[in-house]
């Protein structure tokens, strides 16, 4: 399960908005690397057949069945600060983070941990 907070969605819709096509998806995926091990990746996609798809009214969230195990439960926000704004994941599966908030490692696997470039 994925949730998606209201200032999370209000940015995904102007993001939506700009793009002008209503095929596209919010898609959250995670990769190998990153200060951690695994870092986190955000984009506006197409949905495809095999990806687990959550739904927020208009929005729809999707995850492929690789990253799904690592991002299950995760909440996401938008938040503004005196550095500006941005997407931020809160991950229950994560057991240590880079001080950037990019990049994670899970209690079984920590991917191939690299250096800091934040």
């Amino acid at each position: 399960m994925v949730t998606l907070t209201d200032s999370a969605a209000d940015k995904v819709k102007e993001f939506m908005a700009s793009k002008d096509r209503e095929d596209l998806a919010l898609r959250i995926y995670i990769s190998k690397g990153g200060c951690s091990g695994f870092s986190y990746g955000m984009a506006l996609d197409a949905p495809q057949d095999t990806d687990n798809l959550f739904r927020f009214g208009d929005i729809q969230v999707v995850i492929d069945p690789n990253s799904a195990p690592y991002l299950d439960g995760i909440e996401v926000d938008y938040v503004n600060s005196l550095m500006g704004g941005g997407f931020s994941i809160n991950n229950p599966n994560a057991v240590s983070a880079c001080g950037c908030g990019n990049s994670f490692r899970t209690k079984d696997e920590s991917g191939a941990a690299n250096a800091c470039s934040h």
